[in-house]
């Protein structure tokens, strides 16, 4: 009997390299043999699988504490209560939005989805991206029990969780748990919290549309936020119809109230709650944002909290710097500003000769006014560009003589500083696009005579600088102005006017970094608002926040 279970091999009977290629009998024995031992190590596995009985951290969220430069404490973030809400009070439109965004199979599949694991595993042998074509079940033993390492260890560990607890636990009760679980964005973890921070209601009185677009979230908030940007708001709005579109589909919703959902449900600006108010707030958000870009961290990590940030922002450079913006816009008369500038915004910011940003005034009040005008592009940068001009004359010299050398210019060559001066060229005249003569314009038509570079810069006289750009070259002195660190995306077109910073729109921040150049003799360093950034008394490395401030707190049009 033994010796008819076990196999010839090599194959007797046959000669040269057919002995070793195996019969079908044996090719079959084969895969009997693996598919018994498969299904005893799944098994045994399954077995030996428990689920656990803590949830993961975000359970037990922590604050995220900001420190000033001087150590003491800034500012405290964090949604540390987490509001538990019953399936019962979710309305059945909501839940089947989730569904038919997630896991339209929920009340069906055995807790995971086969065609899903599949792809899984093949994208984990391959590289490539994992996360697609989970069920509901496996996102939530995910996100409440395990990491989120891609690996195939964690994902079979998740399967096999996923089975188990879909046998135990009623699958209203797993729904229940996965919407007060997941990540929502602004902070946000459950679906009550993100009601209240998109829409600033109880998940209770949402509707269908509403429900929609929270459900798009789950796919990635940081994706489908419309308040990030422009193309977050394209990628809302199309994932919002498809999901609605869906739930007809899947009978979650009637073709008649899909007609009437046709106008985007916008939700709120991002959400205020637990921010700290006036200028705090602006610090505030631009520490959390170069934190998580030069500490390479996932916003929803950070959003857990238990993280010490400690800012490089001056306590009393602060107060100052507030009650200077707040002093001068005292002295602005009313009377005598133009209609278009009574409603005037200022930004503010200072910069220490190693990047380290001290102070900046954002705004009135965070809470009121969320938008950054210290970081904003949207004013001329003017005549605060016209140092650039000059320091780039400076270093390079002068060309007035077509095939002339350079010529060097000091603080003491004089220029034609009378309103209306000619704009001349090494050939003549500067001839504009309409065909006429390109003449300066000095604020309140003043001249000032021939007067030096120096008092120019001094004065704000327009005329000088306008020769001086076209002297040096409008080209020199945008690469001054960037190696400056001025961000190129934020420089006007290279035409004369460019010299004077009329069509050029640094923000506040950018514009006192470059100042800081000049301060530290020539070296530009990118200004930066952390020093350091701890975790459970772990230091969190923190790389180079490529670009600086203005692309980890992005340097952002007005809205």
């Amino acid at each position: 009997m033994l010796r008819r279970l076990r196999p010839s091999y090599p194959r007797p009977g046959r000669s040269g390299w057919r002995r070793w290629i195996p019969s079908g009998r044996q090719w079959l024995g084969a895969v009997l043999y693996l598919f018994v031992g498969l299904v005893g190590f799944v098994g045994i596995a399954y077995a030996t699988t428990d689920i656990p009985d803590d949830l993961n951290s975000f359970a037990t969220q922590q604050d995220n504490v900001y420190y000033w430069s001087d150590g003491s404490t800034m500012a405290r973030t964090g949604w540390v209560q987490r509001q538990e809400m019953p399936l019962g009070k979710v309305p059945e439109k909501v839940q089947g939005a989730v569904l038919a965004a997630e896991n339209t199979s929920f009340y069906t599949d055995p807790g995971v989805s086969p065609s899903g694991v599949l792809r899984a595993v093949r994208a984990a042998l391959t590289g490539g991206e994992t996360q697609g074509g989970s069920t509901i079940t496996q996102q939530y033993v995910k996100n409440a029990y395990l990491n989120q390492d891609r690996t195939l260890s964690r994902k079979f560990t998740e399967l096999l969780l996923a089975v188990k607890l879909d046998s135990r636990a009623g699958k209203k009760q797993i729904l229940e748990d996965y919407l007060n679980t997941s990540w929502f964005g602004r902070g946000t973890y459950g679906i009550q919290r993100a009601s209240q921070a998109y829409y600033g209601k109880d998940v209770s009185q949402l509707n269908a549309s509403e429900g929609a677009f929270l459900a798009s979230l789950l796919k990635g908030a940081g994706l489908y936020d419309p308040s990030l940007g422009k193309e977050n708001h394209a990628r809302a709005v199309e994932r919002w119809n498809w999901i609605l579109d869906r739930m007809v589909e899947t009978g979650r919703l009637s073709a008649a109230e899909r007609a009437g959902y046709t106008k985007f449900p916008e939700p709120s600006d991002a959400s205020l709650v637990g921010m700290p108010g006036a200028q705090n707030g602006y610090l505030v958000e631009m520490a959390k944002a170069y934190a998580i870009k030069a500490g390479h961290l996932k916003e929803s990590d950070f959003d857990l909290g238990g993280y010490q940030i400690y800012t490089t922002f001056d306590k009393n450079r602060m107060a100052a710097l507030t009650a200077a913006v707040q002093q001068a816009q005292k002295d602005f008369d009313p009377e005598k500003r133009p209609d278009t500038d009574k409603f005037a915004k200022v930004g503010a910011a200072s910069v220490a000769r190693d990047g380290r940003l001290l102070a900046v005034y954002g705004g009135p009040d965070y809470l009121k006014q969320g938008f950054n005008e210290a970081n904003a592009t949207t004013i001329p940068a003017g005549t605060v560009f016209t140092p650039f001009v000059y320091a780039a004359a400076l270093e390079d010299g002068v060309v007035r003589t077509r095939g002339q050398a350079r010529t060097p210019v000091s603080s003491s060559s004089v220029y034609d500083g009378n309103d209306q001066a000619t704009v001349q060229t090494p050939e003549g005249p500067y001839w504009d696009r309409s065909g006429k003569v390109l003449k300066g314009h000095n604020e309140g038509d003043r001249s000032w005579g021939q007067i030096t570079l120096q008092q120019a810069v001094a004065n704000s006289v327009n005329t000088p600088m306008l020769q001086l750009g076209i002297d040096v070259g409008v080209d020199r002195v945008e690469a001054y102005a960037e190696r400056s660190g001025l961000l190129p995306s934020s420089l006007g077109p290279r035409i004369p006017t460019f010299a004077l910073g009329e069509n050029s729109k640094p923000s506040a921040i950018r514009i006192a970094g470059a100042y800081q150049t000049f301060a530290a003799d020539g070296m530009h360093t990118d200004p930066y608002s952390v020093r350091s950034v701890t975790r459970a008394g772990a230091v969190v490395p923190l790389g180079s926040a490529e670009g600086g401030q203005g692309d980890v707190a992005e340097d952002r049009p007005g809205r």
